[in-house]
């Protein structure tokens, strides 16, 4: 395909996964979580919790709901996303994603609907059917394509079911975790011919420059620091041409953060926010994968360069 064609000067929407930190004991540090959650907000990104980078496939349901409780009770009205995550779970997946999304929408969130494998195996007019089902009781939620390089019940559409979806109003968004610019390109045409509104949120972390070509991002690599991104789409929408010196660092970043095995970026943005001051620590969830101590010393002047960029661009 052609590649399209760049838009300067456009408004993005970021939307900034948070990650879960925990303490050295494997306990979930709530009060750093709580922390990252408001200097998202801070930052002028809305956060999305209960995702990958919140490790959502390894917690319990009880603990998914607190996560969900403890963002509703510092809200106070701002926006945020939350997964509707159902996997592993027996019964009717309408009325499980039915189940979550009430919950979501009860605590002030809008959901996005978690790949299960209960979806892997329908046909593309199947999963449009649930999609259609979940939206009659559902305000608004969004669709989320994510690859098998993050969890092995994942899914990418095909091009016919991602036209479809358009076609449901209360989908107001879709993201797009394929690592692949062609689809994702591919995606933003269809968009523009069919129902322009629609937000296409790269999940690309290896392309995070995709917003350049008309995607929004909901990205877990924004949670290693928000204030970076946020500086960045201010760049853009500018028309600074410091937005790429910023843009060229942040991927730097996330090269090295989503290398083999990509699921370990977690504790690549735990290790990266500790330097900042922003976490105490570095632990992951305890049945994640890890990196070697030596990538700080990789991570640190990666660090000190987006804060001399950051405090540059004000």
């Amino acid at each position: 395909m052609n590649i399209p064609t760049l838009r300067p000067r456009r408004a993005i929407e970021g939307i900034s996964a948070v990650l879960l930190p925990f303490h050295a004991d494997g306990r979930i540090h709530w009060g750093d979580f709580a922390r990252l959650v408001e200097s998202t907000w801070s930052a002028g990104l809305v956060p999305a919790v209960n995702m990958d980078t919140g490790y959502t496939n390894l917690l319990t349901p009880a603990e998914r709901a607190e996560v969900l409780g403890l963002v509703n009770g510092l809200s106070r009205g701002r926006r945020f996303i939350a997964g509707a995550f159902i996997h592993g779970e027996d019964g009717d997946p309408v009325r499980l994603y039915r189940r979550e999304c009430s919950a979501i929408q009860c605590s002030g969130g809008v959901p996005i609907l978690f790949p299960c494998a209960a979806l892997k195996p329908l046909s593309g007019r199947e999963l449009v059917e649930v999609f259609r089902a979940v939206a009659a009781e559902c305000d608004e939620f969004l669709g989320f394509e994510l690859g098998e390089m993050f969890v092995p019940f994942g899914r990418i559409w095909d091009a016919e079911t991602f036209e479809a979806v358009l076609g449901i109003p209360q989908m107001t968004g879709a993201k797009h975790s394929s690592l692949s610019r062609e689809i994702e390109w591919q995606r933003l045409a269809v968009r523009d011919r069919v129902r322009p509104e629609f937000k296409v949120y790269t999940g690309n972390d290896l392309a995070i420059d995709m917003v350049t070509w008309g995607s929004d991002y909901l990205l877990g690599l924004s949670a290693f620091h928000v204030e970076a991104f946020a500086a960045r789409d201010r760049l853009w929408q500018s028309g600074d041409a410091r937005f790429h010196e910023l843009n060229d660092w942040l991927q730097y970043l996330g090269m090295l953060a989503f290398r083999h095995p990509v699921p370990a970026y977690k504790h690549t943005c735990a290790q990266f926010l500790q330097l900042r001051g922003h976490i105490a620590n570095s632990t992951p969830h305890p049945s994640a994968p890890r990196r070697p101590d030596s990538d700080t010393a990789l991570l640190a002047p990666i660090a000190q360069r987006l804060d001399e960029l950051v405090l540059a661009a004000r």
